[in-house]
């Protein structure tokens, strides 16, 4: 496997792993008291956008050939980086309370 499919591989892991994280904020939100919901909306548009910017980054790179991809690597980094900060961002005990 070439080091771009690793890559690439790499990328659409985190995606896997932010669109369920996605998921379950979406899901607390639902049940979440009018004070904390607001919290919750600014958490999920903050991963929805990290989500969006590593799915374009990934189209990116993908499109770009095995030649021109390295040059593209420093963006997709970025993008990948906030992607993971957004995920891992965990929420306090008794959120909701």
């Amino acid at each position: 496997m070439s080091t771009f499919d690793d890559y690439k591989q790499k990328i659409e892991a985190e995606l896997e792993l932010a669109h369920a994280k996605l998921g379950e904020l979406k899901a607390e939100a639902g049940n979440a008291a009018a004070d904390a919901h607001v919290k919750y909306t600014a958490q999920i548009d903050q991963l929805e956008h990290a989500v969006n910017a590593a799915k374009a980054k990934l189209v990116e790179l993908s499109t770009a050939g095995d030649d021109a991809w390295e040059h593209l690597k420093e963006g997709a980094e970025s993008a990948l980086y906030k992607l993971v900060s957004a995920v891992s961002v965990t929420l306090p005990p008794n959120f909701n309370d």
